[in-house]
């Protein structure tokens, strides 16, 4: 049996959150301790909710869903409603979900998992703005040595941005709780437009998702049917980039992916490039190498996995 990986997920679901959190569901190796919201793609109250719809459409009642942090630390909320619908979900008609809402503070959650469980086992998952995972390490700073690893979905720096010329969404919202975990030593995977951009969820693919004819299936196809729309009028592509997902598939097959150890900073002053994660690709500066930044990836590969795994829901 394959070593089970221990992990929390931070989230802001989100059509590609959702595939993200049903792809960790669906795959044994992971052990999903618990989810937690934050404010992101649509506003708390919703993200909150639309986490535990995506846990029973995956017939798991049991995972304990976590309310979080309910604007950035700084900044005002920024929403992306335009992309995922006024539900954050919308495509698919999911129920209001019956499961509860944790009584325990997000942010509290996270501290106390990781000074409970034994240190260096436990990996955080960040699929949305990074203002829970920031305000834990500013609450117990004892925990950033204890986590195993971050593997985030964010930034952008060949690509340019997606909410701004310069910046991607995830840290746009957030960037000074990006500034706090980039600065954190955490070993930290960054899965940024670069990489997410090549992973295209075309017509035939989608079509893949409702083929398997389950629950599951058809919600996750009429969930990109929906989410792509926005991306293939303004890249003009078939499909739209699925970029949460690539987390998780990171942790299951890592050979998908290719990026190199380098130095990534955050943007928090300028408004022009506020959010902007300038990743030294070229290691012109001296800045510590923090990151491992992710630029290719296997897309044949990678929808291979994920229709296998949703397959098993």
């Amino acid at each position: 049996m394959a070593e089970v990986t221990p992990i929390i997920i931070d989230t802001d679901p989100g059509q590609d959150d959702a595939v993200a959190i049903l792809l960790a569901l669906a795959s044994p190796e992971i052990d999903v301790l618990g989810i937690t919201a934050v404010a992101g793609n649509v506003p708390l109250r919703l993200t909150e909710k639309n986490a535990r719809k995506i846990c029973e459409l995956a017939g798991r009642p049991d995972i304990k869903v976590f309310s979080g942090a309910i604007r950035p630390m700084v900044r005002n909320l920024v929403t992306a409603e335009e992309v995922h619908g006024k539900t954050g979900l919308n495509g698919p008609e999911l129920p209001d979900p019956k499961m509860p809402l944790q009584d325990q503070y997000a942010v509290d959650f996270i501290v106390e998992t990781l000074m409970r469980e034994e240190s260096g086992t436990v990996t955080l998952c960040a699929l949305g703005p990074l203002t829970n995972i920031a305000q834990a390490l500013i609450r117990e700073p004892k925990i950033a040595p204890r986590i195993k690893q971050l593997v985030l979905m964010g930034g952008g720096f060949f690509e340019g941005g997606n909410v701004t010329p310069t910046a991607e969404f995830n840290i746009y919202v957030d960037p000074h709780a990006a500034d706090v975990v980039l600065k954190s030593g955490i070993q930290i995977t960054m899965m940024p437009l670069d990489c997410t951009h090549k992973a295209l969820t075309t017509a035939k693919r989608t079509a893949s998702f409702r083929n398997l004819g389950s629950k599951v299936g058809v919600a996750v196809a009429d969930m990109l049917e929906f989410f792509e729309r926005f991306d293939e009028q303004k890249y003009g592509t078939d499909g739209g980039p699925l970029h949460d997902p690539c987390v998780i598939a990171w942790l299951l097959k890592p050979e998908l992916f290719e990026g190199r150890n380098i130095n990534v900073t955050v943007e928090t002053a300028s408004e022009l490039t506020m959010g902007m994660t300038v990743a030294d690709w070229w290691g012109v500066t001296k800045r510590p190498k923090n990151v491992t930044y992710m630029r290719d990836i296997d897309h044949e590969g990678f929808f291979n996995l994920l229709v296998e795994r949703l397959g098993r829901l």
